[in-house]
C-alpha cells in the first residue's frame, strides 16, 4: 500500500497534540493525535493513536485509529486491524482488515468500461 503512495509528507499532527479546524494540503497529511475538523490532501494516513472528529477526503487514506465523520476516498481506502470508522464512506477499494471496525453506509463508485465495441459488417 505505502509503495504506491509518492507523494511526500508535508503535514503533520504529532502524537501528543490537538488540532481544531480543517487541514487542506497538497502531498500526505499524517495524523498521530487528534484533530476536529476537515481534511483534505493527497493521501491522509492515521497512526495508531489517531483521533479524528470531522470529514476525510483524499486519493487515499489508511486509517490505523478512530475516525468520526464522512470519508471519500478517490482511490483507495484501506482500514487496518486497530481501525474504527464511524461514518459514511465512498471510496473505489476498500479494504479492512481482520479486527477493523466500520459502522455506517459505504458506497463504491463504478469503474468506466475501457473495452471498445466494434461493429462487424456482415458480407453482403
Amino acid at each position: 500500500m505505502f509503495s504506491r503512495n509518492t507523494e511526500k509528507l508535508e503535514s503533520l499532527v504529532g502524537l501528543n497534540s490537538s488540532f481544531k479546524g480543517d487541514i487542506e494540503t497538497k502531498g500526505t497529511l499524517r495524523i498521530d493525535g487528534t484533530m476536529e475538523g476537515s481534511a483534505t490532501a493527497d493521501w491522509i494516513i492515521l497512526g495508531e493513536k489517531a483521533s479524528v472528529k470531522g470529514d476525510l477526503t483524499a486519493r487515499g487514506i489508511i486509517i490505523g485509529g478512530r475516525v468520526e465523520g464522512n470519508i471519500q476516498a478517490k482511490e483507495i481506502l484501506e482500514i487496518k486491524s486497530k481501525g474504527r470508522v464511524s461514518g459514511d464512506i465512498h471510496s473505489n477499494k476498500l479494504t479492512i482488515a481482520e479486527g477493523g471496525v466500520f459502522d455506517g453506509r459505504s458506497s463504491m463508485s463504478k469503474e468506466e468500461s475501457k473495452i471498445v465495441e466494434f461493429q462487424v459488417k456482415g458480407n453482403n
